[in-house]
């Protein structure tokens, strides 16, 4: 078995960037990497308390006892919420060298694969005395999707250097898929797509060429009618038309995202680049037209669904956390195929507003949905059962559906594998965080090192550790919201803009100072999303900010706010304050009329935090967008 030496979840055979591993970027406090500690020391041993607590991991137990019909708990995708945390842990253990969790992890690996049977098989819903038989429910069973998420637990292991009974079992699983749904098995999918960008990456990983050659049968049967149809048809699990036919994602958000990123990958390692721009086109037309100021995706509730083009109401928003983190793969994907670093914009926008909002500050309780108005203060969320997806105002600390709690830890300790990205001339930085990154390039070892406290203050320092003599290049992603951005070098300071500044030949010892500017500013919605007509935004940098009800008197309901758009906005440390007013409105028999009969408006400042940290204080209500006066 060959190995890739980047220790990356992503890892293209070919492309205008090539990703850096989690040993070759690290993260020193700030922003993002505060929240990489907390998910390792607090929400990764949350998530594996959760995962006894319900039952979740005895069901591998169960299974290889054999009585799991008898005692099997949790929804027919519960054993892939195991296989996020193990590769959760696999990268954290890979990033830290903790052998405590080390130790935790080889516990559970014994237990799930205690479970699989002979020919490789391996699922706890399926297949055993008393159960359902293999395969007999692809359009809801997740048996592959489960299968996905244990391949991608197997490359965090192949990357990080250690292997083991995991990577065995997934490879023996791996080998089982292809010989049951190859070109002579079962000619169908799964109802929720994963397995696509897992058999790619399982390919890059083990040089396994089988496992692609199965990812693209996938992609392939995907959109001819090959599941059943359904109450919410076919464009759900997109089975409604071919990949290379759609305009647009379409049907349940996450299965879309996650397919897209299969399809990205397959195209790029088969040098298919029709294939991706066919994706490509795909994701942009969704970004222009089904997506949310914050960067969420899926308008619909009921189907977890984006909606049509510019149905983005933001009290219904659905803004699944997983379709956040689908949405992040799939852009950093694109990146690295063509160089865009723009997509960066993307990746940074959803991290800050959807990624970054799930957790609690205490990094044991989490949003499912991430809406952009709270109408009424919910109750908190119970500390003893799981909670519904979508109910409460508060986080949760478990779900009946807990596909996002181990999402979010997976996706923080990979976390730096988004910061920066190399080619032969040079390195991309394209996050801006504290910490150390070094690359190779085509002239030796580039590492620098950034002290920022952005997204708080827009000042990047980077010191220049090591250069090459020869030439190279530092690439920077200039935001699309940094209008009078600059770069200072030595004595000389420069304006720059977006996407990209880009400087040549620093040497060891050097320092460069980056300036974003992030001031508050006013952010209008295109005029088609009726749901938002005449109401506006403010944002500050990358981050999203709201209006959150403890920050008002008892007697101010925050639907009643009102804001000046043409009034100075003032920063505060992490948001900003509006000037605007509290408009009360008369009640009335019938709630339509010639006109509005306003009782009064009383002026008011309007405070605004990131929308990432609402709910952090207790049940509040919130809002995003805010009429004008």
């Amino acid at each position: 078995m060959t190995t890739t030496h980047v220790m990356a979840p992503v890892d293209p055979r070919r492309g205008a960037l090539r990703p850096l591993g989690l040993d070759q970027v690290s993260l020193r406090g700030g922003f993002w990497g505060d929240r990489q500690e907390l998910n390792r020391r607090a929400t990764v041993p949350h998530i594996a308390h959760w995962e006894e607590r319900t039952g979740w991991l005895a069901n591998f137990d169960a299974a290889a006892a054999g009585t799991v019909s008898e005692t099997r708990t949790g929804r027919e995708f519960s054993d892939s919420e195991i296989y996020k945390l193990l590769e959760a842990m696999a990268w954290e253990i890979g990033r830290t060298g903790d052998e405590d969790l080390e130790e935790r992890y080889q516990q559970i690996v014994q237990r799930v694969v205690s479970a699989q049977h002979d020919d490789g098989y391996l699922n706890t819903r399926f297949g055993s005395p008393g159960q359902p038989a293999r395969y007999s429910d692809l359009e809801w069973g997740h048996e592959l999707y489960c299968f996905g998420h244990l391949f991608q637990a197997a490359v965090a292991r192949i990357r990080t250097g250690r292997g083991g009974a995991l990577v065995d079992a997934a490879l023996r699983a791996a080998d089982h898929v292809c010989e049951a749904f190859g070109e002579n098995g079962i000619r169908s999918v799964c109802g929720h797509a994963e397995i696509e960008p897992a058999l790619v990456e399982l390919s890059r990983a083990t040089g396994e060429e089988r496992y692609l050659a199965q990812a693209r049968l996938f992609l392939d049967r995907r959109g001819n009618g090959v599941l059943a149809d359904i109450e919410l048809g076919r464009a759900y699990y997109q089975d409604d038309q071919p990949i290379r036919e759609a305009e647009v994602l379409r049907g349940h958000a996450v299965r879309a995202l996650y397919l897209s990123a299969g399809a990205i990958d397959a195209g790029v390692d088969e040098g298919d680049d029709a294939y991706v721009d066919i994706v490509r086109a795909q994701y942009h037309r969704t970004l222009a037209r089904r997506t949310y100021l914050t960067g969420g995706m899926g308008s619909h509730h009921q189907d977890e669904a984006f909606g049509d083009d510019f149905e983005l109401p933001p009290d219904r928003a659905y803004c699944e956390t997983c379709a956040g983190i689908g949405s992040v793969m799939v852009a950093w994907r694109l990146l690295l195929a063509t160089g865009d670093i723009s997509y960066g914009d993307v990746i940074e926008r959803t991290l800050y507003n959807v990624v970054a909002a799930s957790p609690s500050e205490t990094g044991d309780a989490f949003f499912y949905t991430n809406p952009l108005q709270q109408r009424r203060r919910g109750a908190e969320a119970a500390d003893s059962t799981p909670s519904p997806r979508a109910e409460a105002s508060l986080r949760a600390p478990w779900f009946d559906v807990s596909c996002c709690p181990p999402n979010v830890a997976r996706t923080l300790a990979q976390l730096g594998a988004y910061v920066a990205a190399s080619d032969e001339t040079g390195l991309a930085v394209l996050q801006y965080v504290s910490g150390e990154i070094r690359a190779e390039v085509a002239g030796g070892e580039v590492a620098l090192r950034l002290t920022t406290a952005y997204p708080d203050d827009g000042s990047v320092d980077i010191e220049v550790l090591a250069a090459p003599e020869s030439d190279w290049t530092l690439t920077l992603r200039i935001p699309a919201w940094a209008e009078g951005a600059r770069i200072r070098r030595g004595d000389a300071e420069t304006p720059v803009a977006a996407p990209a500044a880009r400087v040549e030949n620093l040497r060891s010892g050097e320092h460069l100072a980056l300036h974003l500017p992030i001031a508050p500013r006013i952010t209008a919605a295109d005029p088609r999303i009726d749901a938002v007509r005449g109401a506006v935004a403010v944002e500050r940098g990358p981050l999203v900010l709201c209006a959150e009800s403890v920050d008002f008197d008892d007697d101010i309901d925050i639907a009643h706010l009102r804001i000046d758009p043409d009034a100075p906005l003032r920063s505060t440390l992490r948001g900003a304050v509006a000037a605007g007013s509290v408009q009360e409105i008369a009640d009335s028999a019938w709630p339509y009329s010639a006109d509005e009969e306003p009782l009064g408006a009383a002026p008011a400042e309007i405070p605004l935090v990131p929308y990432h940290s609402w709910a952090n204080r207790g049940p509040s209500t919130m809002r995003v967008w805010i009429p004008t006066v």
